[in-house]
């Protein structure tokens, strides 16, 4: 049984329409939720939260339906993008407060552990009118896992944090995947998305481009041009063995790396031992360029 299954969900708003026709299942892990602003992605996590009813089609959790048993918000947790806080109250007060209001005992040792869990408990006692966009962001994190929900769903966590506020996020919603919880985190931040998520689901426009693993959906688009950087004994004599071949369909040099347009990337790399062995060139270098989720995502939103 998939941890979510989410089945040709619609949600519209009015004319509009949010979400159009989305379905995909989730297992235990990380999963990126990737897409521009405006793509859905807050409407769909609130739908799978239980806080936005499908206006067609289905979301389950854990194998049933959140507001047919809502005993099961008990083992997910949510964090918005928008901030939930009484600006007058300590960060401790206010992560105390949601703790009785789950009915969490003590109330005190679930938030200090989930402040230390976020590196909040130097502020603490600190209002939370008075702390930076990081530190708040840190303290949403906190309060959707008072309670070790099986499933978590993050919109947006990382935005307006530092480098050392990103890090510390970014390492401890990779720590929950290593555990086996299920974990949804959404940005358009890419790159960051990438550290700590193998698989990602890309939407647009409030349809699912992709979903999978994304050197696999990267590798699937067979006719996507890509760009590797090449090294070699003879440069020269390898760029004329490729365009003899007609393994690329480019070729410029960068100072002492060849870079190489290539079409059939299957065939490139498994034919490029083969052909430089042959010519007697020793290759120092292959790396490919666009081999992360940004490129993928300019790929498939165009």
């Amino acid at each position: 049984m998939s941890v979510i299954q989410v089945q040709n969900v619609i949600k519209r708003y009015g004319d509009v329409v949010g979400v159009s026709d989305v379905s995909f299942n989730l297992d235990a892990g990380v999963i990126g939720l990737l897409g521009p602003n405006g793509a859905g992605k807050t409407t769909l996590l609130k739908m799978i939260a239980g806080l936005l009813i499908p206006s067609s089609g289905f979301v389950r959790v854990l194998g049933e339906s959140l507001r047919q048993k809502p005993s099961l918000y008990k083992r997910l947790g949510y964090c918005p993008e928008t901030d939930p806080f009484y600006g007058y109250m300590t960060g401790l007060e206010f992560l105390q407060l949601t703790a009785r209001l789950q009915n969490i005992k003590p109330p005190q040792d679930a938030a200090l552990k989930a402040l230390e869990l976020v590196d909040l408990v130097a502020q603490k006692d600190k209002k939370v009118r008075a702390y930076s966009r990081g530190m708040r962001q840190r303290l949403k994190v906190a309060q959707s896992i008072l309670h070790d929900p099986d499933v978590i769903l993050l919109d947006e966590p990382l935005k307006g944090a530092d480098p050392n506020q990103r890090k510390i996020l970014i390492d401890l919603i990779a720590h929950f995947g290593e555990q086996g919880k299920s974990v949804i985190v959404s940005s358009h931040v890419l790159h960051e998305v990438e550290r700590m998520a193998s698989q990602i689901i890309l939407i647009n426009r409030g349809r699912l481009l992709a979903l999978g693993d994304f050197h696999a959906i990267r590798g699937a688009m067979a006719d996507r041009p890509h760009k590797v950087a090449l090294r070699a004994n003879n440069i020269h004599r390898l760029a004329a063995v490729l365009t003899e071949k007609g393994l690329v369909s480019g070729l410029n040099l960068s100072g002492d790396d060849l870079m190489a347009d290539i079409n059939q990337p299957d065939l490139f790399y498994t034919q490029l031992p083969k052909i430089a062995l042959e010519a007697g060139i020793r290759l120092t270098k292959i790396t490919g360029l666009d081999e992360d989720l940004e490129s993928v995502f300019r790929y498939l939103v165009q």
